[in-house]
């Protein structure tokens, strides 16, 4: 092997064929889905094909290997919690949680719409902001079916709510497990640097979204009336049902707050759910329940993690990250502002589960050079190191509101709402969420330069 093959083989993101035909069919596939002429799952379907065709990635990377591949944890979450959620639905159960939702907001649609943000955020913080989504969105398309309001909005500040709220904890968003796991950060200590932030932006938003929403949202004092005289008790059809969905519901939510305690992935939690529900239901035809399963945004999941991961294998991301650090010229403050805003506006173009996994090492690596002589968690825990992790987990979170495709949990919501009769166009969720996003990571800069380097 000659001196530059050697060097080459040394760098991941050597600009050769590779590098520019992923970045091509990368590029060209995000620049199809926001313009919205093809369905975002075909779009997502054919670029993954590509990335396989053309070797950028083979097909035992694309399924098999973590750091390039499907993360099947998200698609197996996603596919059991809604196997559960279409168990549940025709108990009546979430036609119950409507009605009391409404009749604790009086019926007034802009206190509606403040309650579910909070119930979501805090739901997000405690689970994860998939799975609390995954039960809201169908409560929300209810309620604003009886207040004959558009959804729409309440879809939306669901979604950016989840995100905010899923920053809070180990648990609520992806990225912060994997920064947990890297960093051997644990439960409370998230809770220690994150919380009380969430908490400020969440505040905030809630006044933004009074304001944006306050007068634009109103619907008849008849519908009002409809709405509080009506019996959230005769709206369950299946009490036997229900019990047993609510058991099996309570199993799995606890599942997810100890998973880690008790070594299990989300995935195989909710899988087990939807087993045990399947079984308890005593249905003989479960195809029903199964092919109401949103599988055109799951297999829109599976694409992009496809498409992403090629883009990850030839080196873009890291190169991109690399080349973001370099720019400090090891000013701590600096790296750790720059980390947050490029990570939360990569995090709105990009799924944020491979590019946290591409940083991750990237700011190890950089700790070693600093900090030669520490090892273990002295290093991996370095007091001036600290600052670093949290602005990533900030950034990788709160940019999931810049776009549609930036977090799991708006996936989920647009899919939704596609399927009930209402589209969310890829620029209005950005005229709503981009400005969300830009607010929360100001703030969140503000909270990081306040409490680790200006006191």
């Amino acid at each position: 092997m000659s001196h530059e093959a050697a060097q080459a083989a040394q760098h991941p993101f050597v600009m050769d064929t590779a590098f520019w035909t992923a970045t091509t069919i990368f590029i060209l596939a995000y620049a199809v889905i926001i313009s919205e002429k093809v369905h975002k799952t075909i779009v997502a379907i054919v670029g993954a094909s590509l990335m396989l065709v053309l070797k950028i990635l083979m097909q035992h990377e694309a399924f098999h290997v973590e750091e390039f591949g499907v993360d099947w944890n998200v698609i197996f979450l996603l596919i059991s919690m809604m196997t559960i959620i279409n168990l549940m639905k025709p108990t009546g159960f979430f036609e119950y949680i409507a009605i009391k939702s409404a009749k604790l907001g009086k019926g007034e649609p802009i206190r509606i719409l403040i309650i579910f943000a909070i119930v979501t955020a805090v739901l997000s913080a405690l689970l994860d902001n998939v799975t609390t989504v995954l039960l809201l969105a169908p409560v929300t398309l209810l309620i604003a079916d009886a207040l004959e309001v558009d959804p729409i909005p309440f879809l939306i500040v669901e979604a950016l709510a989840s995100n905010i709220g899923g920053t809070a904890t180990l648990i609520g968003d992806p990225p912060n497990i994997m920064i947990a796991s890297k960093a051997k950060l644990n439960f409370m200590d998230f809770i220690y640097h994150l919380t009380p932030i969430v908490i400020v932006m969440m505040v905030v938003f809630i006044f933004i979204i009074k304001i944006v929403f306050g007068k634009r949202l109103k619907t008849r004092e008849e519908l009002k009336q409809r709405v509080m005289m009506m019996d959230e008790k005769e709206a369950i059809k299946d009490p036997l049902m229900l019990k047993k969905s609510l058991f099996v519901l309570g199993v799995v939510l606890a599942g997810f707050v100890f998973h880690g305690m008790l070594d299990y992935e989300p995935a195989t939690v909710a899988l087990f759910g939807a087993g045990l529900l399947l079984l308890l239901s005593g249905t003989h035809e479960p195809h029903k329940y199964l092919a109401e399963v949103e599988w055109p945004t799951i297999f829109f999941f599976i694409g992009l993690f496809i498409i992403v991961g090629g883009v990850v294998k030839v080196g873009l991301i890291k190169w991109l990250s690399l080349k973001v650090l370099d720019l400090t010229k090891g000013n701590l403050l600096a790296t750790s502002m720059i980390v947050m805003w490029f990570s939360a506006i990569a995090s709105a173009i990009v799924d944020n589960i491979p590019y946290v996994a591409t940083m991750n090492p990237l700011i190890i690596d950089m700790a070693k050079q600093i900090w030669p002589h520490e090892t273990g968690l002295a290093l991996l825990q370095h007091p001036e190191l600290m600052p670093l992790w949290w602005s990533l987990a900030l950034g990788a979170c709160l940019g999931g509101n810049g776009s549609p495709i930036g977090a799991s949990a708006n996936v989920i919501v647009i899919g939704m709402a596609e399927r009930a009769g209402h589209r969310i166009s890829f620029m209005r969720f950005v005229l709503y969420g981009a400005p969300i996003m830009v607010l929360t990571v100001f703030i969140a800069m503000i909270y990081v330069w306040l409490r680790y380097y200006a006191l």
